[in-house]
């Protein structure tokens, strides 16, 4: 799907919603993020530690990771992508979606400033946001989300926490919600291993 700033109401006012002609009567959509070169993403926040991870938390479910800084620190785009999604919303507190246009969306919460809007093209590793403390939360961080068709998945299926790095998986999104993966060597690898 083409990114463009010619949203629904619905879309603009709404966190969690399908993504229009994502599926286009395909049971599935392919995402391989193998074939991301290394200046087309970047790790939402630098230097930040997951402290809260994706899943299950008491009686709650935790639809992102906890990514703590410090606060006034700087979010950055993960890649390429629109703005879809930009202000207060219940215990998110100010938050930005941004529609990818390879099938993904990324949300980033608890804002003490976002510094985007609606409609606005990003850039991966562009700041969109100053990390608060809005919403619910109790201490400043932001939470990161990745997003297919509206559904929240681990965001650590795509980067790996510990090292920033955007994992070289190919990944397969279903339109019943159900997400397959393998892991993939990346092209410029496999041209390095072959000069071998």
């Amino acid at each position: 799907t083409d990114n463009n700033n010619d949203f629904t109401e619905r879309e603009k006012n709404v966190v969690s919603i399908p993504t229009k002609g994502l599926f286009d009567g395909k049971g599935q959509v392919s995402i391989d993020l193998s074939k991301i070169h290394r200046g087309d993403w970047a790790y939402p926040m630098k230097n930040g530690k997951v402290i809260s991870q994706f899943g299950r938390r008491g009686r709650r479910s935790h639809s992102g990771a906890d990514i703590k800084t410090h606060a006034g620190d700087t979010i950055y785009a993960a890649f390429d992508g629109v703005v879809r999604f930009a202000k207060s919303y219940y215990g998110y507190g100010r938050v930005i979606v941004l529609r990818h246009s390879n099938g993904l969306e990324t949300l980033y919460g608890h804002n003490s400033r976002n510094l985007v809007h609606i409609g606005d093209k990003v850039h991966a590793g562009q700041p969109i946001a100053i990390v608060g403390r809005t919403g619910r939360a109790t201490t400043e961080h932001c939470h990161f989300e990745v997003r297919i068709n509206g559904r929240a998945y681990n965001p650590m299926l795509f980067f790996d926490s510990e090292t920033q790095q955007l994992r070289s998986r190919r990944f397969v999104a279903y339109s019943n919600g159900r997400l397959t993966h393998e892991n993939v060597v990346p092209e410029n690898q496999m041209a390095e291993n072959k000069e071998k």
